[in-house]
């Protein structure tokens, strides 16, 4: 069997027309001689009946403190109506369908709700199912415990559970459907000339999504890229082909050429504040120690880290300002809070050692009297922090400055 997932996020079955274009999806790779299985996500978006957001919002309501077994019971409910519609709808049309939950398709996690890892996945049930010539339609986002208990993958749990049936399966390909053509170099909202990439890489991709990129969940990246899965990022309103991602050693030589451009993307992250401390220079190094043991223990992510004699830096994001702030003030330290920030990144697989990069970057930002404020950078990305106010202004000087429209 030649298998092939193909994973369908809320807008491609939000109603009864989108899942007709499901189906000839599915039609399409059966007459290719693949046999597929399919990933669903909730229906829709927030707001519409079904979707994650109003269910969550439903126990919001209900009560603030609801306990995250009760919330992934319900969450899990989204995809089971997406996943029975959808089953119903491929049978409506001719083409034998069985509904799975994520449970009954195997995925075993661990017990962290509402963020749950997958241990195991057993596949036997579907590939009886496919060896019947069944098409499993598999609830995504969701296992259960090794006890029968729901869980939840976090956001962007159903292309985790894409990438994980389909290293599970071996198969062929993840075809991760959504409502672009592809990942594209820059949000094409703020980027007018912003195009989409033909080919990317497991760790460019990565780093993009980690980076604020919209495009893929990384874990289902992670997960693919152990067994080298190739996963295809397309559409399923139109015919395009979509964005390939797969690793540049093993891939045709269209695909190898991807680490040879310095960029690959720009992207963005809103709403983040930047935390400064003044502290004595002898102690700088104890010091750090107290600061992020202290937002580490009320689950507070820190980001653009510096840590200089005299002085410590890092940013965190605006909703969990106000509590490290606190936190901080109870240690005694004096605490500067800048807000209103957004992190700015160049992303791309060619500008290891690559001389002038990091000076091309600060040019483009300093010549659009973009004022950096903090930067960071690795092998495959630069990073810069800004005034919020300027995210278009930075990302149109980055996008133009790295030749990403060409």
């Amino acid at each position: 069997m030649q298998i092939i997932v193909q994973k369908f996020g809320g807008t491609s079955v939000a109603t009864e027309e989108v899942r007709q274009l499901v189906v000839k999806k599915v039609q399409q790779a059966l007459k290719e001689g693949f046999t597929p299985v399919v990933v669903v996500s909730a229906m829709g978006r927030k707001g519409a009946p079904y979707a994650t957001d109003t269910l969550l919002s439903l126990l919001k309501e209900t009560n603030e403190r609801t306990e995250k077994k009760e919330i992934d019971s319900l969450l899990c409910c989204g995809e089971i109506i997406s996943a029975a519609v959808m089953a119903a709808t491929l049978q409506g049309a001719g083409v034998a369908a069985t509904m799975l939950t994520g449970g009954q398709a195997g995925i075993i996690t661990d017990n962290h709700f509402t963020n749950a890892r997958i241990i195991k996945i057993d596949s036997s049930k579907i590939l009886h199912l496919l060896q019947a010539g069944r098409v499993p339609v598999v609830c995504g986002f969701q296992g259960v415990t090794v006890d029968g208990d729901f869980t939840t993958l976090g956001r962007g749990g159903s292309d985790t559970t894409g990438a994980a049936l389909g290293a599970a399966l071996n198969a062929e390909a993840v075809e991760i459907y959504t409502d672009v053509d592809g990942i594209m170099t820059a949000d094409p909202r703020i980027v007018e000339d912003a195009r989409i990439l033909d080919c990317i890489s497991y760790s460019e991709v990565c780093q993009m999504a980690h980076q604020g990129a919209k495009v893929i969940h990384p874990r289902a990246v992670e997960i693919a890229m152990q067994k080298n899965i190739p996963l295809i990022v397309k559409s399923t309103f139109s015919d395009a082909p979509g964005t390939l991602i797969t690793s540049p050693a093993t891939s045709d030589s269209e695909a190898s050429l991807v680490t040879d451009r310095i960029a690959t993307g720009v992207t963005y992250l809103e709403k983040i504040v930047q935390i400064a401390l003044q502290v004595e220079s002898t102690a700088s190094h104890q010091t750090a120690s107290q600061v992020f043991h202290a937002m580490a223990n009320n689950n507070i992510s820190v980001d653009l880290i510096n840590v200089h004699p005299g002085q410590i830096m890092f940013t965190v994001n605006a909703e969990v300002a106000s509590l490290a702030e606190e936190k901080l003030v109870k240690l005694g330290f004096p605490v500067t809070l800048l807000p209103d920030c957004a992190k700015v990144s160049v992303v791309g697989g060619g500008m290891r050692e690559v001389p002038g990069v990091m000076a091309s970057f600060v040019d483009a930002l300093t010549c659009s009297h973009v004022e950096i404020l903090q930067t960071v950078d690795s092998h495959t990305s630069i990073s810069a922090l800004i005034h919020q106010a300027d995210v278009k202004t930075a990302l149109l000087a980055l996008h133009g400055r790295f030749g990403l429209a060409d």
